[in-house]
């Protein structure tokens, strides 16, 4: 799944997942739906054998020590082949006025242990007779139904045998259930859009047949969609097979698939077109508006350099006879991953240059190179359950930038990573209440433990972490143990310590120099506990010291580490591997006269780096002299450890400053973005006080340079730049909606609105992102309720967009208000299906930085403890651990940085 999860997992268009990425989405959907539709959910007890009505609804059975009321399935029974038939009504039911689904589904299972209960997921589904249970093999007598039952917390369907299974042989149980098309963003969920003035009802789903939905559990799946004319039908296989029926309809069969987990399964009916490449296989589909304009052009000529370069780098061919992507107007997800169907939202695949920024585009290339990797580390080899979650998107953040850089040479990609995952994940990390990589398997078992896993922790961090172990092996030995684990496990199952073993073989065959220890004995240290070090040189003595790096020193770690908090470090120096206790002397690490030291080169290791104040001196020196001596990413990785060093008071705020003093001279993009990012911070805890106005100041004296060089190299701005990161006039576009509707009042706003209404996916994100920089609050007040309401807004859109709101200095305290009052709702309505609430969370509190905001902080988490907080729960934790962070950073700062501030914009 794409990092739009943020999270960043159609329209005219059904698309159904059974699984979803995930047990995680699918259970969550409970919360979703109000208690009358609730009690549709639930079947009683029923003899067994078939019966034309539908069961009559009481309660189930809930003792809590029995199977269906553990989160995991229980080892008896293995799927092996799925059939399923699903037809779903793009119109509304005429008596009950909701869109449904009817669906026929038969699952050929084999008993490993043999058993008098079957259990298979199942979640909102209507079953219109009871399931009956037969043997594949005519010699053996399947067992009779006792009774069966929806266990609603579980998420399974309960069958209860007159006699046990036999071990060994196949059986295959029959079902046929109605579901509804609800609107929730929560697997199975309802959209619309107009397109010629005619509105549309598709739909996207992944609770629309009883599965064994766990990843381990793969199988082939037999695929039939019935849909009208005039549509078509997509799913994982090649379409194999389309018959004209009566009433208007077509029924389309696919190929079988190859034997695959259920939460990559997809199928969606739609009145899209698309545009292909008839010699690879790879299609774009879109709505027949984007088609036209020529929006999935990008996508198309991107798609298949991206991969080859993984059929090379994995030293495998496409697993798949066949390369669909299809952009959808609502999707939670920035895209996901389905074998062969992949799904993204709108401005995650299309792309329009004459509205698409240079970073739009750069998103696309990369949110494709990350799906597209998982067509082989994720979906021809899968984690055997979600508490290895990391490695699976860990793997997938990182090569992405290996395969946009391919297709996009010029763009410098691959060094992008520090900006985007490394840097970004480093402030989450640095808080105690951040998590290991890697948890056991046992501790992540409910619904709400599994969303908590789609965080920065899991794909920055991973990708970070696999990065720096590609770099210390060689990318040629870790390509090459990573080949034969994917031929070894391929359409099976993994562990993460599989892939730790194949790599140690890699490293065994080959002549590199001695590792200081196994890679699973390294990598374990940086997996297997939370944090990251710093890395502390003296270059006088050459003594190298690390220790924990905390962003509030005086918080207390209360999470034992067998490793204590001290990771094996490789690489420290290009020319020699380290193996880094917590002290050592190196003497490469010493410098005497005016040399200085510079280390973690490139930023290949996950660690920050101090140095004596002699050598902090040299090198902000030679940043002022001649700052091209220090490579680009390692400027913006100066700019970026001093500031979260001063945070943590490991170096002076002031140090912190200095590294910006240079920018005047500056022209590449990193060391501004880093620079312009941890400004950020200040701007955050400052814009309320006097102290903001001196910042401005002080930036606009150092941006003036940058601004006169792109004046000039533009022809006072009459000509673009050939350069990715240099900017082009789509990329203004933001910025100046943005201004103009700060400075502003409602005709602006209602201007935009207006724009906001009728425009592209494209165009509406960035008029979407500018209404917020109203500085009317009751014009926030009345965007912020815009974002509850589906008729005015995409639910995928609204937590982002209540984000942006609460980023405008004025919108802050409104959002927060307007959070904790409807925290119900927002939970209730949008919880099921989005694994953006970490997001929406730190979003909205990370200004706080009063005691009056953490008590309110500390009551929320109290108040909402019942109804919970999904994918934010360790959000909350965290926002109220920064809000103490930033309460001391404050009341020791304040003075000193205004002070700074003032002498730094005095004329010389």
């Amino acid at each position: 799944m794409g990092k739009g999860f943020f999270l960043s997992k159609g329209v005219g268009v059904l698309l159904i997942i059974c699984g979803a990425a995930s047990v995680a989405t699918i259970i969550a959907l409970s919360v979703v739906y109000s208690q009358e539709k609730a009690k549709n959910n639930e079947v009683s007890p029923t003899n067994g054998g078939s019966t034309t009505n539908p069961p009559v609804t009481t309660p189930a059975p809930t003792t809590s020590n029995k199977p269906w009321d553990q989160y995991r399935l229980p080892k008896t029974l293995v799927p092996e082949h799925y059939n399923l038939m699903l037809r779903p009504r793009l119109t509304p039911d005429e008596t009950t006025k909701l869109y449904i689904f009817t669906g026929e589904s038969s699952v050929d299972f084999k008993c490993v242990e043999e058993t008098d209960l079957i259990l298979i997921h199942s979640n909102k589904l209507n079953y219109t007779k009871a399931p009956t249970l037969e043997s594949v093999n005519p010699a053996v007598t399947a067992p009779n139904i006792n009774k069966y039952w929806l266990q609603k917390v579980t998420q399974y369907l309960v069958i209860e045998l007159d006699a046990k299974l036999k071990k060994d042989h196949m059986y295959r149980l029959s079902t046929d259930f109605v579901g509804e098309l609800a609107d929730d963003l929560g697997g199975f969920y309802r959209s619309e859009y107009e397109e010629d003035g005619v509105k549309r009802y598709p739909t996207d789903a992944r609770k629309s047949f009883p599965c064994f939905d766990e990843p381990a559990l793969k199988a082939v799946f037999n695929i039939t969609l019935t849909h009208p004319q005039g549509t078509i039908a997509l799913s994982n296989g090649a379409q194999k097979d389309i018959d004209i029926g009566g009433e208007k309809l077509i029924q389309t069969t696919f190929a079988p698939t190859e034997k695959m987990s259920t939460y990559l399964l997809a199928y969606i009916v739609s009145d899209f077109d698309f545009v292909n490449n008839t010699i690879d296989g790879i299609r774009i589909f879109a709505r027949k508006s984007a088609i036209a304009a020529g929006q999935g052009e990008y996508a198309l000529n991107t798609t298949g350099p991206i991969l080859k370069f993984f059929e090379d780098y994995y030293n495998s061919k496409y697993p798949l006879p066949k390369s669909d992507q299809i952009a959808l107007p609502d999707f939670n997800a920035g895209a996901m991953e389905n074998w062969g169907l992949i799904t993204y939202r709108e401005t995650a695949l299309l792309y329009d240059p004459e509205f698409s920024s240079n970073g739009n585009k750069e998103r696309i290339a990369t949110i494709i190179a990350h799906e597209l990797a998982h067509m082989w580390f994720g979906n021809l080899v899968t984690l055997r359950w979600w508490n290895d979650l990391w490695l699976n998107e860990g793997f997938a953040s990182y090569v992405e930038y290996l395969g946009a850089n391919y297709a996009e040479p010029d763009w410098g990609m691959a060094d992008l990573i520090v900006l985007n995952d490394v840097h970004r994940v480093f402030a989450v990390d640095a808080l105690t209440s951040s998590h290991p990589l890697s948890s056991k398997e046992e501790d992540i078992q409910r619904p709400e433990q599994i969303s908590e896993l789609f965080d920065a922790i899991s794909y920055s961090k991973g990708a970070s972490v696999l990065r720096m172990l590609s770099d210390f092996l060689t990318e040629d030995v870790f390509k090459m143990g990573l080949r034969t684990y994917l031929k070894e496990f391929a359409f099976g199952n993994t562990v993460y310590s599989d892939l730790w073993k194949h790599l140690q073989d890699a490293v065994d065959n080959t002549p590199l120099p001695g590792l200081p220890n196994t890679v699973a004995d390294i990598m374990n240290t940086w997996v297997l506990q939370m944090g990251f070090p710093v890395v502390t040189i003296d270059t006088a003595s050459g003594t190298v010291t690390q220790k924990h790096f905390l962003l509030d020193p005086d918080s207390e770690v209360t999470v034992v580490s067998p490793f204590k908090y001290v990771p094996m470090h490789c690489g420290l120096s290009q020319n020699k591997l380290i193996a880094l206790s917590i002290t050592e002397t190196v003497d490469m690490m010493k410098a005497t006269g005016t040399d200085w030291v510079l280390a973690n080169l490139n930023v290949v290791g996950y660690y920050r780096v101090n140095y004596d104040q002699s050598n902090w001196n040299k090198l902000l020196n030679a940043l002022n002299t001649n700052h091209s001596v220090i490579p680009v990413i390692n400027r913006a990785q100066l700019v970026d450890d001093a500031f979260n060093m001063a945070r943590a008071k490991i170096v002076s705020t002031t140090l912190a400053l200095s590294t910006t003093v240079y920018l005047d001279k500056e022209r590449d993009f990193m060391p501004w973005e880093s620079a312009t990012d941890n400004m950020d911070f200040f701007y955050l805890m400052f814009d309320r006080s006097e102290v903001y106005g001196h910042m401005q100041a002080y930036l606009q004296k150092q941006v003036i340079p940058l601004f006169n060089y792109y004046k000039a190299e533009t022809g006072n701005w009459t000509k673009d730049l050939p350069g990715h990161l240099d900017q082009i006039h789509p990329n203004l576009r933001s910025t100046v909606y943005c201004n103009a509707i700060a400075a502003g009042g409602a005709k602006e706003w209602e201007f935009a609105w207006a724009q906001f209404t009728k425009a592209n996916a494209i165009e509406a994100d960035k008029l979407r992102y500018a209404m917020a920089c109203t500085k009317e609050p009751w014009l926030l007040n009345r965007y912020l309720e815009y974002t509850l309401t589906p008729e005015k807004m995409r639910k995928q859109d609204a937590t982002s967009t209540i984000v942006y709101i609460a980023n405008n200095v004025v919108g802050q305290a409104l959002t927060w208000d307007f959070i904790r009052a409807r925290w119900t709702y927002i939970f209730n309505e949008y919880g099921g299906g989005s694994f953006s609430f970490s997001n929406l969370i730190n979003g909205v509190t990370k200004r706080f930085s009063t005691e009056f905001e953490l008590k309110q902080l500390r009551q929320f988490k109290e108040d909402n403890a019942d109804i919970g907080f999904g994918s934010g729960t360790l959000a909350v934790d965290q926002s109220i651990e920064r809000t103490i962070s930033n309460m001391k950073w404050i009341e020791e700062n304040t003075k000193t940085v205004s002070n700074w501030f003032q002498e730094a914009i005095k004329p010389l």
